[in-house]
């Protein structure tokens, strides 16, 4: 039973019990959204509506930023914070049209094949990376972590019942895509930009570690379009490291604001984070 002051507090789209902030509490979430970014690149519409309508290879850090915010927001913030970055988000795709030069077929940001692309290579980067570098997750958590995540779809224009569910059924919309999926010039670009970013060099090697975290995460079939050589001593190596140094993260660096907030409401309302 909610109490009334519980239900007078604005605990977002998710709230602490849900598993979605179980998950994105963690900062090794950050190489799920790395491997999201290579694995979208590799959808020629997807892509080329980024690069006709963009500028994300000068505002590499910018653009990186905008997204860790938009689900941080939606997963930790209110539910009115989620909507209007939702309705902005909406407003944003809505005059991106065009045709991709190199399949010849034309697209528009507000697809719901193209968005559910993006939705659900988020939704299973996340879990892929919270099982490799936090702890396992059971089927059952998997598919309540997908159920959930269909709220944060409908906030870009989704219907809930054309959005995956559960694990399987996320995978299914995934691998359905396979047939279009090819390595274009557009795609090798993003997938450089993720990987090198502009850095100063001492901050170099550990963004080389988390590229490396994130392409051990890719699916066979994405390392071969990329031609991507994995580096089996590196990601062995680096596995422990990087589960280590997310661990150390979380207790010793601030929380994002959004979750600091996120985590007042809570004790407002009485309940346990």
């Amino acid at each position: 039973m909610v109490s009334s002051v519980e239900s007078a507090v604005d605990l977002g789209l998710f709230g602490p019990g849900s598993i979605a902030w179980r998950l994105h509490r963690e900062p090794g979430l950050l190489i799920g959204g790395l491997r999201a970014l290579m694995v979208q690149a590799l959808h020629p519409l997807a892509i080329a509506a980024v690069e006709q309508h963009s500028d994300y290879k000068n505002d590499v850090w910018g653009r990186f930023n905008r997204t860790s915010n938009y689900v941080m927001t939606t997963v930790f913030g209110t539910n009115e914070e989620a909507r209007a970055l939702g309705r902005r988000v909406r407003a944003i795709h809505r005059p991106i049209h065009g045709v991709d030069r190199v399949t010849g077929l034309p697209y528009a940001a507000d697809d719901p094949i193209l968005l559910l692309w993006i939705h659900t290579t988020l939704v299973e980067s996340f879990v892929l990376s919270y099982e490799r570098f936090v702890r396992p997750l059971g089927v059952a958590v998997k598919d309540g972590y997908c159920a959930e995540m269909v709220r944060q779809a409908e906030l870009v224009g989704l219907r809930p019942d054309d959005v995956p569910a559960s694990w399987a059924a996320n995978h299914r919309f995934i691998e359905g895509q396979r047939p279009i999926l090819q390595r274009t010039q557009t795609a090798m670009e993003a997938l450089d930009t993720v990987l090198n970013p502009p850095l100063p060099p001492h901050r170099r090697p550990g963004w080389w570690a988390l590229g490396q975290c994130a392409v051990s995460l890719l699916p066979e079939h994405a390392v071969e379009l990329y031609g991507i050589r994995r580096n089996s001593a590196a990601e062995s190596a680096l596995r422990p490291l990087v589960a280590a140094g997310a661990k150390l993260s979380a207790r010793l660096l601030p929380p994002p604001p959004v979750l600091l907030a996120a985590q007042r409401r809570t004790a407002a309302a009485g309940v346990r984070f």
